[in-house]
């Protein structure tokens, strides 16, 4: 099984932000204790997104705790293929999801079966296939 992060999920759990952070950590914990081989993975947008908050504000610290969960040997990465845009396409059109959240969500379904798609954005659930876990409510 792997944990697929939203960039709203991962900035919930890095940044601290509560009531968020917990049920992020609360959910991780869940699944860890489900699936001895849980891994994680993000896409190149999860990236993008999350490093731009703290770019804007100068926060070097939290940048930095970024970066360092980016940079873990064992995270998956879901590249921005064709395949994956052309699926985002199809989300987009059938689901009415905003591009970037298409994206997303397409950059998971790539994964395969064995994933959660860990998001505080409740418009995932929209997504066949996708196996979600919303955090905001």
């Amino acid at each position: 099984m792997i944990a697929f992060f939203d960039a709203s999920a991962l900035i919930y759990l890095i940044e601290g932000k509560e009531p968020f952070a917990a049920k992020v950590r609360k959910e991780l914990a869940v699944l860890a204790r489900k699936h001895s081989t849980l891994g994680a993975a993000v896409s190149r947008l999860t990236w993008l997104e999350c490093r731009v908050g703290p770019m804007k504000v100068g926060d070097m610290e939290t940048l930095a705790a970024f970066d360092a969960f980016f940079a873990r040997p064992d995270l998956v990465w879901v590249e921005l293929t064709r395949d994956v845009v052309e699926l985002a396409a199809v989300i987009r059109v059938k689901q009415g999801l905003r591009t970037p959240d298409a994206l997303q969500a397409a950059c998971c379904l790539q994964l395969g079966a064995a994933h959660i798609f860990l998001s505080g954005d409740s418009a995932f659930k929209r997504v066949a296939g996708l196996n979600g876990r919303i955090l905001c409510a």
